[in-house]
């Protein structure tokens, strides 16, 4: 339940919400146009912003979570049959008193969670970075509520557990190299320590079971998200390799225990698409941070995460979760790709007897829309906002059927809660658009914002001058936001803003009362938008696209 609104300040009195009507977006990327043949699924399966995938079984059920970093709710939920087509069931972070995002930059906060299932109890560990470390929740429904955190007292990121058959529990992080002398920049290791699950505490000694990576001698870098699991009596140790950008890979590592000692196979990476063009057509890049999985037909799967760049390396939509067979070789090592092969958009599916429904669409191109008539009080599942609110500055209910948010000083390029509901940009070819009564009072604007980070984003706004209404474009690109254009509207009713994008060109446009549609900016630069401007490698969302109230400065 959120908090109840906060107390009017005492030198402005609040404003009036600004309602809007609807909301639509499509996709319509030129690698999702062909139909999809039979017995066929497309990777991504979830496009658009879904990094750092871990997934678990229970019986003949299958969920996985990504991290969101500062974005609330924290932490998606999904379920799936087939591991193909997913629905979301909840977030594990859906109460704002449960962790504190203000004052993180959008690429901080919840970093690569893992799920697991033990005797009827879901665990999830994760890391809150820049926030208060690593912590615990569970569940005994996956769908919530999930505990409140309780927190770990062990440096580093990226924690997984892995329970043992023998009852024993392990949990393994990214952490500091030996004695924290680091060899070299990007120098870390992998950490194991005894988990107590009767107390969900760590016990006994806490050891380093990978030194830098596979060959130490090598000078490997950013060895994290570490996941164990157990085959024809080997534990194995997944783990990412190179950095989550263009050099990313994914290696293995096998022991006869948990503690080691681990050996690396000779013939690592099992992933990467470093070594081949990502500039070419319908490449895909970063591959890595992957999870391996027993699936529903009797062969492994692997999830794991890559970008799709679009022309010399750009994109906006971040990092998505990727799904690709597992072949194992006669001495039982598993290989996800091998060398030289390009990750492929589509390919046979699981065989299972029933496959998944899947209601809202994820992958491929579509049409998805939001009438805002559901009588929820919490928007729609696919909805994010800006870290934890302290107050409700939205409602579905006043009046039903629309969206009404209150608009407030908080701006996008701060690191509070705006007023703003973004959904994940999962194409480089789309449109969006939405239908709003315009603000009633001066010095109080709404629209739409395509938001990348708190130094890059676009606000198409609406506001009431002199002479009506004005239409602006606002751009961050770097630094403070500035109003690069504006156009003059007649009174109207309903005003209706569309944002268009085609890669690096983004339209954006207005209609008055169902007129004819006049563009504030017929071809923009959409490079402000992409990770590449906000940060490049180190920049680890996507874009998000949604709903916008502000009082202005």
């Amino acid at each position: 339940m959120l908090l109840a609104s906060a107390a009017a300040s005492a030198t402005a009195a609040p404003s009036s919400p600004v309602r809007f009507d609807w909301f639509e977006y499509t996709g319509r990327d030129d690698v999702f146009a062909a139909p999809l043949p039979a017995g066929q699924f497309r990777n991504p399966i979830l496009t658009g912003f879904y990094p750092d995938p871990a997934i678990c079984r229970v019986g003949d059920d299958f969920y996985l979570i990504n991290s969101t970093f500062s974005y609330f709710p924290g932490i998606p939920v999904f379920h799936s049959r087939d591991l193909v087509n997913w629905t979301q069931l909840g977030n594990v972070i859906d109460r704002p008193a449960q962790l504190e995002f203000a004052g993180l930059g959008v690429t901080r906060g919840l970093f690569a969670p893992t799920i697991k299932h033990h005797d009827g109890l879901f665990y999830v560990v994760c890391t809150l970075v820049d926030g208060g470390g690593n912590f615990l929740v569970t569940a005994t429904n996956p769908a919530g509520p999930w505990s409140d955190p309780q927190w770990l007292d062990f440096d580093g990121i990226d924690p997984s557990l892995f329970f043992d058959d023998d009852g024993r529990a392990w949990m393994v992080n990214n952490g500091n190299p030996p004695e924290n002398k680091p060899l070299y920049q990007g120098h870390r290791a992998i950490w194991i320590q005894e988990f107590d699950v009767a107390k969900k505490q760590l016990i006994g000694p806490r050891s380093i079971i990978v030194n830098g990576g596979v060959d130490l001698s090598t000078k490997p870098v950013w060895i994290e998200g570490p996941h164990i699991f157990k085959k024809d009596g080997w534990y194995y140790l997944c783990c990412a390799e190179g950095g989550t950008s263009i050099q990313h890979s994914q290696v293995i590592l096998r022991s006869k225990a948990p503690t080691g000692p681990f050996v690396p196979w000779e013939k690592n990476p099992i992933l990467t698409q470093r070594d081949l063009d990502g500039n070419a057509v319908h490449a895909v890049t970063a591959t890595g941070h992957a999870n391996l999985v027993d699936g529903p037909d009797g062969r492994w799967w692997s999830v794991f995460l890559a970008c799709r760049p679009f022309q010399n390396g750009f994109q906006a939509t971040g990092r998505e979760t990727f799904l690709l067979p597992v072949t194992w070789t006669d001495d039982g090592w598993p290989i996800i790709l091998p060398p030289g092969e390009r990750v492929p958009y589509t390919l046979p599916a699981p065989k299972v007897a029933t496959a998944s429904p899947a209601p809202v669409p994820l992958s491929g191109n579509f049409t998805w829309r939001d009438e805002f008539d559901s009588g929820a009080e919490q928007p729609a599942s696919l909805w994010l906002m800006l870290r934890n609110p302290k107050e409700n500055w939205w409602s579905l209910t006043e009046p039903k059927g629309s969206l009404s948010l209150v608009p407030r000083a908080e701006g996008l390029e701060g690191t509070g809660n705006p007023s703003f509901l973004g959904r994940r940009l999962q194409h480089a070819k789309f449109d969006t658009a939405t239908a709003l009564v315009p603000p009633a009072e001066a010095g109080v604007s709404a629209g739409l914002a395509l938001f990348q980070s708190e130094t890059h984003f676009y606000y198409l706004g609406v506001q009431r001058g002199a002479d009506g209404l004005v239409v602006f474009l606002e751009l961050a690109n770097g630094g403070k936001s500035v109003r690069v254009t504006q156009a003059v509207a007649a009174s109207a009713e309903r005003i209706e803003l569309r944002i268009v994008g085609d890669e690096l060109a983004g339209e954006f446009s207005f209609r008055a009362d169902g007129g004819a549609w006049q563009a504030v900016a017929a071809r923009a630069d959409l490079t402000p938008i992409t990770t590449n401007a906000a940060g490049g490698g180190n920049h680890f969302t996507g874009a998000v696209v949604g709903p916008y109230a502000r009082r202005e400065p």
